[in-house]
């Protein structure tokens, strides 16, 4: 039996390129995104093609239905919808703030809630939640990014704990550079949220890093991470890829905060 998959956040970016290969090796790929105009493609590969508003809990619902009542399951859970809103935390409205976290955070752990009652009732499943190398570190303007990150990373893992015994796998991709409209929506939330504040001079600074950028990883990459991930009866519980990631990460882990703070300070 092919295992049945749903990718939230499927419109682009990692999320269209591991439909895309899933499709290949034989899955029964879901595509989920309030975009549903730019799955076209993934849809004439094969893909079902669904609406959902990861913020609205009739959506959420509705999608996660559809779905067991054309397959009767779900195998992978694949948390990929999510956003970058940058500018510094004395600029981010209260209401931004709360949406980021809604959209990363809230809005996951909503649709694993629907999704967890069917994987313990076949004893078995897959949930892999992208997170980031931002779940690790930190930088000026991403703070409330950072944040959904870091609780991300936290509450990945504590759900890894509690359903275990029932067969279901829990996984956290940490994604570097990618080439993904990510960077665009950060940096144009920065600026429009700080680039006339007295954090303008951040805002430059961030614009200078993204623009010395050369070599993001393609998204391949971190869907052929998930597809590893999913294939083994006993996944990692993390998997670093992409551009940059695995350096930063072992960076940060052998240096003290207040030198990761110098460096950062030089960079923006």
């Amino acid at each position: 039996m092919n295992r049945v998959v749903l990718i939230t956040g499927a419109s682009a970016g990692i999320g269209k390129e591991t439909a895309k290969l899933l499709l290949q090796k034989g899955y029964v790929v879901y595509g989920a995104a309030r975009r549903i105009e730019q799955m076209h493609d993934i849809a004439q590969l094969g893909a079902h093609i669904l609406s959902l508003d990861i913020t609205q809990d009739t959506s959420i619902q509705a999608c996660i239905d559809t779905i067991i009542s054309e397959q009767g399951r779900i195998d992978v859970l694949i948390n990929n919808a999510g956003y970058g809103s940058y500018g510094a935390i004395e600029d981010v409205p209260i209401q931004e703030a709360k949406r980021q976290f809604e959209v990363n955070v809230f809005g996951l752990a909503r649709i694993t809630q629907l999704v967890l009652p069917y994987m313990r009732n076949q004893k078995h499943g897959y949930i892999v939640n992208i997170s980031s190398v931002a779940g690790k570190t930190y930088s000026p303007l991403g703070g409330w990014y950072h944040a959904s990150k870091h609780a991300l990373e936290g509450l990945s893992d504590s759900l890894r704990f509690e359903v275990a015994p029932f067969g279901i796998h829990v996984i956290i991709i940490e994604p570097g550079l990618i080439q993904t409209e990510w960077g665009d929506i950060a940096l144009h939330s920065a600026v429009q949220t700080s680039g006339n504040t007295v954090y303008a001079s951040y805002v430059q600074g961030l614009q200078n890093i993204f623009s010395r950028i050369k070599s993001p990883s393609h998204p391949k990459v971190i869907a052929r991470t998930i597809m590893k991930a999913i294939s083994t009866q006993n996944p990692k519980t993390r998997y670093v890829a992409g551009s940059g990631a695995k350096p930063l990460l072992f960076l940060r882990s052998i240096i003290s905060d207040k030198c990761y703070d110098r460096i950062m300070r030089k960079m923006v």
